[in-house]
């Protein structure tokens, strides 16, 4: 992809709820091979040095086979509580992407990479896009526009794009996982940074995903998600 080409950016946590600059375009779907966890801790959006938050990153599919702590997890959540070997297409996460024109392709990846900075860097992923029939039937310029801009998969007959997406990878200092939810929740319920409370972030993350699948069906709702929050409003009660 060059410099003068349109971006597409992969939206899995605050993204999703808070776009980047210059988006035309917000498309829901998924991505296979990766798990979304709360284990990226976070001084400058979401906590401080003195009192890090946490907010989500992705575990991709070669680190959670190599760590059973990982897998152990991933049992838990993804596989409802079975011990069975997984394979990539067995993870998916559910975000969103968005259509960045070319002329503002510089000023927005500048934009992330400051957002961004604190343990994230860049990598590219297949999107796949999951638009149902009845979304596109009242959205029909967004169908028109998917199909001109992706290209089909062989294999599953879907739409897909290629997309930047930025990852606080399992070797960067600011990663602290795995980390038992129960842990997870506390932290989150008792802190904040400059871009606002860490419960405020957790719960429009978890708001945003579960709006995101238009079809009805629930298959963007995430089972660890779903723990945090009621793990944050025990704590409430």
């Amino acid at each position: 992809m060059t410099n003068d080409a349109p971006l597409w950016v992969l939206g899995y946590g605050s993204l999703i709820f808070k776009p980047p600059p210059h988006a035309t375009h917000k498309i829901p779907g998924k991505i296979s091979g990766f798990v979304r966890r709360f284990w990226q801790s976070s001084t400058d959006h979401r906590g401080t040095p003195e009192s890090p938050g946490r907010v989500v990153t992705l575990i991709p599919y070669a680190d959670i086979v190599r760590d059973h702590r990982f897998l152990e997890s991933v049992h838990y959540y993804e596989c409802n509580g079975v011990n069975k070997n997984i394979t990539g297409s067995d993870l998916q996460v559910w975000g969103c992407i968005y259509y960045i024109p070319a002329q503002h392709r510089e000023e927005v990846c500048s934009y992330l990479d400051v957002r961004e900075q604190d343990g994230y860097t860049q990598h590219k992923v297949t999107f796949e896009v999951e638009l149902d029939g009845e979304y596109f039937s009242q959205n029909p310029e967004i169908k028109e526009f998917v199909q001109s801009h992706t290209i089909v998969d062989t294999h599953t007959g879907k739409n897909v794009i290629h997309s930047l997406v930025y990852i606080g990878t399992t070797s960067n200092e600011s990663f602290i996982g795995p980390e038992h939810p129960t842990t997870t929740a506390k932290v989150i319920r008792s802190n904040e940074g400059p871009s606002g409370s860490n419960l405020d972030y957790l719960k429009r993350l978890h708001r945003s995903l579960m709006d995101l699948d238009k079809s009805g069906n629930k298959r963007s709702h995430d089972k660890y998600l779903d723990e945090l929050i009621q793990l944050v409003d025990k704590e409430d009660s």
